[in-house]
Parts: structure tokens; sequence; C-alpha cells
């Protein structure tokens, strides 16, 4: 049987998610400004399909992401594919705390958020991605430094999303805070902390690990453009 981990996009889009998305039991897709994941139940031509019509307007890419390398039918063009790494928590209770002051993010931070992470490439972040809930950020001097949230949620998993920081606050460990806190806040509601991560950010991968991250499995990126028929 299928992990839900093995298809987090899906199993969002159709329980704590499901508020952000539109289709049917078969293929369902995120409100565009709050994601651009599309997932389908099964990697057949019909569901692919299926989505190139319920999408409303040429020009239109959408994000699936699965385990396996997939090929998608020719209607669609794959603009890009990106490697990645899934990884799941699995480090000890004795954790750390953060220990700088977070501060949760709201509406009015949108725009130095869209503006730190169109800087930094931490994934796809749009108008409202923020409503997946949980962003906190780091500020200095007035300006948002770094900062992460959740994405995909899935019954007993919370994805933490949008780790980033400013090239200018680099080094000072700012990303290490985030993540302890979204580790303690997910745990504290009973759920595994999961994550995923370019398999060449080697960088990340490390601090990750060190707060007790382990790779599942691969997961790839793919990006998926309208073509004209």
């Amino acid at each position: 049987m299928e992990h839900v981990l093995d298809s987090p996009a899906w199993h969002a889009l159709n329980t704590h998610n499901r508020e952000f998305s539109f289709g049917n039991d078969r293929v369902r897709y995120f409100d565009r400004e709050v994601s651009p994941f599309a997932a389908v139940r099964e990697n057949t031509e019909e569901n692919f399909r299926l989505l190139y019509d319920m999408i409303d307007h040429e020009n239109t890419l959408r994000l699936i992401m699965a385990p396996l390398e997939i090929k998608a039918p020719p209607f669609w063009d794959r603009t890009y594919l990106i490697k990645g790494i899934q990884m799941v928590w699995e480090g000890s209770s004795s954790l750390n705390k953060a220990t700088v002051e977070l501060t949760p993010l709201t509406y009015e931070d949108v725009p130095q958020m869209l503006e730190l992470t169109k800087l930094t490439q931490p994934g796809p972040f749009d108008l409202r991605t923020i409503d997946f809930g949980h962003y906190v950020g780091i500020f200095e001097g007035g300006k948002l430094a770094a900062m992460a949230g959740q994405r995909f949620h899935i019954p007993g998993y919370a994805e933490i999303s949008a780790v980033c920081t400013h090239p200018d606050h680099t080094g000072k460990g700012y990303a290490r805070q985030l993540l302890l806190h979204h580790v303690h806040r997910i745990r504290a509601a009973g759920e595994t902390p999961y994550l995923h991560v370019r398999a060449d950010n080697e960088r990340a991968i490390k601090v990750y690990e060190s707060l007790g991250f382990t790779k599942r499995t691969d997961m790839y990126f793919f990006g998926l453009r309208k073509e004209k028929q």
C-alpha cells in the first residue's frame, strides 16, 4: 500500500488543505495564489488529460511531485525537472528549543515575504501561500531576515516549508532556530515533521540532519505548462 508521504500533495489536497483546492476524486489542484501544485490520484494519461481540461487558460504552470520520475503526456510541456529529497524527522525528544525572537507573520508581511522568497528561491511562494499557516520570521532593523512556515498538511504529518534566510544574514543560525520552532510545534500537535529539499543543496541537508531529519525517499518536482491544442 502506498504511504501517504509518497503523494503528499494529493493527500493534502484531499484532507487538511482541502479548503484551498479544486477538482474531483481523480484530479485536484490548489488555488493558484496559494500554491501552483496539482496532483492526480494515479499517474495515467487520462488523469493528466482531466487536469489539462480543468486548467482554464493557456500558459499555466502547474507543479507535480512524485517519488519516481514520470513522463507527462505530450499535451503537457515539461518545463523543468528538479530532483529533491524528502526528509522526515526522527530525532530526539530532548531537542533544544529556539532561543531567538520569532515573530508570527501576517498579511501585512506578505510583500517582504515575497521579496525574500524571490531572492532566495526556497520553492513556490505567492500572495496567499501564507494561508497554509504557522509562518514565523526573524526581523533585523525592521526587515525580514529569515522565515519558515508550513505547506502540505496531511493526517499525522506536517511539512515545514519556505525555510529561507536573506544572504546578508546567513551564518547566524537563523534557519536552525526556525526549524527548532517548527519541529516542537508540530510534535506538540502529535504529528511528525517532514520537509523537502533539493538533492544538490548539501548545506541545507546537513542542517536538517543535525536536527534529526533523515532521508525517506527521493522526490521529483515537475513543472508542467499547457501546450496549445
